[in-house]
């Protein structure tokens, strides 16, 4: 068995695809997505967006997100996303246009809010003349 014949070849994809040594989490969640257990394309972007996005592990506790295994930074998880949804192409042999035109099933957040400037400090009023300069 050639090394090419040990990896499906939507893995392979992957592999040419996020070759790079940086890109290695990112082959790895493109992987993920030709892995998937959905049957239709539909099914596969609903398990990206599952895998790549922090979400309660126990139901109405907001806080059990911090213990789910996702990606934490939005950023990290839009690159796991977008690596997944990549799989997902490669796996249903979807038009890399179309690919890239997929975005995630989340709200986008609000721009930060811009907190108003401090006023100036105010600068002290001199002492009265009757008092002393000096302590005693």
């Amino acid at each position: 068995m050639l090394p090419q014949q040990w990896a499906s070849p939507c893995g392979n994809q992957c592999t040419y695809k996020y070759a790079a040594l940086t890109q290695i989490p990112w082959r790895v969640f493109c992987k993920k997505g030709c892995n998937s257990d959905g049957e239709t394309w539909e099914e596969c972007l609903e398990e990206c967006d599952h895998i790549c996005y922090k979400d309660p592990v126990l139901k109405d506790q907001q806080w059990s997100a911090y213990i789910d295994r996702s990606p934490g930074a939005a950023s990290y998880s839009e690159e796991c996303f977008h690596a997944c949804v990549s799989g997902c192409g490669f796996k249903f042999d979807i038009q890399p246009d179309k690919v890239d035109k997929v975005c995630p099933n989340r709200p986008t957040k609000p721009p930060p809010v811009e907190k108003p400037s401090r006023p100036p400090p105010v600068e002290p009023i001199d002492p009265p003349d009757d008092m002393p300069g000096t302590s005693a």
